[in-house]
């Protein structure tokens, strides 16, 4: 086996993601909170929004925040949004159960998001991507959101790419969104050690595949939720196994 394997693997499986057809993406699995996520068209900034909302959280709970939102104030328009304080938006997050972890502070980044769509993007969330920038300015972009660092917003400009099939110029910015599942699995593949930083495992995933470091994200997060779990990894039935080193010394037993 040799890391340039294991890389050409992950990468054609990330292309085979790239190259499906668009489809649902189901964020939530309820169908309601799903269809408004996928409206680009009409409540893009549902979209951003979640991705705002995705922190410290698991992320089924933290991306249905947009529509759980949108069953109280009977609506989910910029207009109707931009006429909430960040009062409002902290009663709406707490009562009459907490919509999140961090009420508080994520109040304040959902209402500060809204403005900055309002103000910045003239109420048209789209215009972020909409103007076949380069990954780079789309990535820029999500930072300037409070409480987005670079994973949210990698991981946003990947959603859009590949999922959305969004056009940007190109995808040398978008870095894989280097998580607990992501990180296991780079250090099980032997591609960076075991207790390697999250910078680590992005600047591995840029020295790897440069032109679209993040092309790796998608097959290694699936790998890791469904297969290489952090007790009892299934190995036999994952598609890397016959190149994995730790799944050839777990059959050596």
């Amino acid at each position: 086996m040799s890391e340039k394997e294991i890389r050409d693997r992950l990468v054609e499986h990330g292309k085979e993601l790239f190259r499906a057809p668009k489809q649902l993406i189901r964020f939530t699995g309820n169908g309601k909170a799903d269809s408004l996520l996928n409206d680009l068209k009409n409540h893009p900034h549902a979209f951003v929004l979640a991705c705002v909302m995705d922190r410290q959280i698991k992320a089924e709970k933290a991306w249905i925040i947009p529509y759980l939102i949108s069953q109280k104030i009977d609506g989910f328009s910029m207009k109707r949004l931009s006429a909430l304080s960040v009062e409002d938006m902290r009663r709406l997050m707490s009562e009459p159960e907490p919509l999140h972890r961090f009420v508080d502070k994520m109040a304040v980044n959902f209402y500060s998001t809204v403005q900055r769509i309002a103000s910045v993007y003239n109420n048209n969330a789209a215009s972020i991507w909409s103007d076949k920038p380069s990954s780079a300015e789309v990535v820029y972009r999500y930072l300037e959101f409070d409480g987005v660092g670079p994973k949210i917003a990698s991981m946003a400009a990947n959603i859009l790419a590949r999922d959305f099939k969004v056009p940007f110029t190109d995808y040398y910015s978008i870095d894989i969104s280097a998580d607990v599942h992501i990180r296991r699995v780079f250090g099980r593949l032997g591609l960076c050690a075991a207790d390697a930083t999250v910078e680590q495992v992005i600047y591995k995933a840029r020295a790897l595949y440069p032109d679209f470091p993040g092309m790796m994200d998608l097959p290694c997060w699936e790998i890791g939720r469904n297969w290489c779990k952090s007790r009892g990894p299934e190995c036999i039935e994952c598609y890397m196994n016959d190149l994995c080193p730790t799944a050839k010394q777990n059959e050596k037993g």
